[in-house]
């Protein structure tokens, strides 16, 4: 237990020595550090409660949703009611209705109507565990179906779509290249968002208020100006709105109903220039399906106008002047740099589901991060001095020992955090804190068996190898339970209680690495250099 090879010493002398060089990073301003190899600039972050920035939080638009929700199964009864074996295979429907948040239809041949309620059965499916399903279907005047959204299929649809969003949220937040976003769901319809560092809370709403939703879809050229003035609209087209700025004679634009393709088939879009006019825009490529559909709608439609729809809005309607078949497109408009940005990570990370809202924004200052890092700064030189003192009162030169591990101890957690780019909030300054105090309990476990192997006679030796051998055991234990209770709450936690799990973990796998190992080679090199035959502790 006292024998310490000589690899073992150089091993447990390098990780001392890694965790003081890996934590002066965190301790020394951004300007000097970047100046150091790429290995050596990794630093603990702070969270909002530190270092200040954004908090939003998010609420969904749940009848936005449900609209979506409705125009996707309009689109699928459509599909549903035209056969996969031809022309022959087809169920003839009357007009479709969508009015009252249902999907109303006549069946024009009452012998088929069975086969369309089955073929719109398969369509549907069950809303979670409920045993319901998301859609009901009913016969209405002997020709009619009626589809009517369920209370447990909106309620699954609404978890599902917020998920997704928390999921886009988070890719698009990140692409920022901010650090350690805390982005969690809040209730059935909200999403906390709190981004450190970022003092600019419009540019976060930008990005993330975005819903991204790409349609191209056809210019409708039969369309009378008078009539669309006047707000109507042929059958089978609307009138939709340009964008801010986007337009720089009619403010809309008639347009088929019919979506040519979507931005659910893009792979990439990224901003550039245009090399004619050098202004910002975004560049986009479908895949292969995108890439085969956008070039046989352009080589059907030369000559006519086709129009870029995002979120609603029209940003621009130019004419096919000639089959695009590359499968890359590029989005023009009153774009600046960072706007042309901001949209192409939108429609990178994909469009959110349902529509966003800023319901509450705060910004937090770094003046109030510096307060509590000042606190925190002086709660744990207190308790680090404290627990010098009576250390080194109580147990002498093992007591020494157990302060220099604590101080080995602190910079392997902030290496460790640096490391594993870790965020430190307010409640991890409280772990920290904690694992400042707690550190020297193993040391306390070890020093008191040496006593008591001592005053039962044993010699020096005998009694330092025992007092760690045995102490060992209930320091293991003591410290998997602690670790158990740490990993539950990084589990079941969020935010502030996740950092608060990671220094806590941390601290506790670092501090019985020096409190046991590193105190222990302290008194194996001592007791081999002087050999004692009493020791006073």
């Amino acid at each position: 237990m006292l024998d310490f090879p000589r690899w073992k010493t150089i091993g447990i002398s390098i990780i001392l020595v890694l965790g003081i060089v890996f934590s002066i990073p965190s301790f020394v301003p951004e300007r000097i550090t970047q100046n150091l190899p790429g290995f050596l600039q990794a630093k603990v972050n702070l969270g909002l409660d530190l270092a200040g920035g954004s908090h939003l939080l998010l609420e969904a638009d749940v009848a936005d949703l449900q609209k979506t929700q409705l125009a996707n199964m309009e689109k699928t009864v459509r599909t549903a009611m035209r056969g996969e074996r031809g022309p022959d295979d087809d169920i003839a429907i009357g007009e479709l209705s969508t009015a009252g948040g249902k999907i109303s239809f006549l069946v024009r041949d009452q012998s088929k109507l069975d086969a369309a309620r089955d073929r719109l059965f398969s369509e549907t499916q069950g809303a979670g565990m409920t045993g319901q399903r998301d859609w009901s279907i009913d016969i209405v005047d002997t020709t009619r179906i009626v589809m009517t959204p369920t209370a447990a299929g909106q309620r699954q649809a609404i978890a599902n779509a917020m998920d997704t969003a928390r999921d886009i949220i988070d890719k698009r937040v990140n692409a920022l290249g901010t650090r350690e976003p805390t982005i969690i769901r809040q209730g059935d319809d909200r999403i906390v968002v709190q981004v450190p560092g970022l003092q600019d809370p419009q540019q976060l709403k930008d990005l993330i208020g975005k819903t991204a939703r790409l349609e191209f879809r056809m210019v409708d050229p039969n369309a009378d100006p008078n009539e669309a003035a006047a707000g109507r609209a042929p059958v089978g087209s609307e009138i939709v709105p340009y964008a801010e700025g986007a337009s720089a004679g009619a403010p809309f634009e008639v347009l088929r109903r019919q979506v040519m393709i979507s931005g659910e088939q893009l792979i990439n879009a990224q901003q550039s220039y245009d090399p004619q006019s050098g202004q910002p825009v975004v560049t986009i490529r479908f895949d292969s399906g995108g890439s085969a559909t956008f070039a046989k709608v352009t080589a059907q439609n030369v000559g006519k106008r086709f129009a870029m729809v995002l979120d609603g809005k029209v940003l621009s309607a130019p004419s096919i002047n000639e089959p695009i078949l590359g499968g890359s497109a590029q989005i023009s408009g009153s774009f600046s740099v960072a706007s042309a940005n901001n949209l192409a990570i939108s429609l990178r990370s994909g469009a959110l589901p349902v529509k966003m809202t800023v319901v509450e924004e705060r910004t937090v200052t770094p003046e109030l991060g510096k307060d509590s890092i000042r606190k925190g700064a002086i709660a744990g030189i207190i308790a680090t001095v404290a627990v010098l003192v009576l250390m080194m009162v109580v147990y002498g030169r093992f007591g020494i020992y157990a302060c220099i591990a604590l101080f080995f101890n602190i910079f392997l957690i902030i290496a460790t955090m640096a490391a594993f780019n870790a965020t430190l909030t307010l409640p991890g300054i409280a772990g920290f804190v904690l694992t400042i105090g707690a550190a020297v309990d193993a040391n306390v476990l070890i020093n008191e068996r040496i006593r008591e192997e001592l005053k039962r006679g044993r010699r020096v030796f005998q009694a330092v190898e025992l007092g760690y051998s045995e102490a060992s055991r209930a320091i293991f234990d003591a410290n998997v339970t602690n670790v158990i209770a740490a990993a539950l709450m990084f589990w079941f936690g969020s935010g502030p209680i996740k950092g608060f799990a990671v220094v806590l973990t941390i601290g506790i796998v670092t501090s019985v690495f020096t409190a046991v190992t590193v105190t222990r080679l302290f008194a194996a090199r001592w007791l081999h250099a002087k050999r004692p035959t009493s020791i006073n502790i």
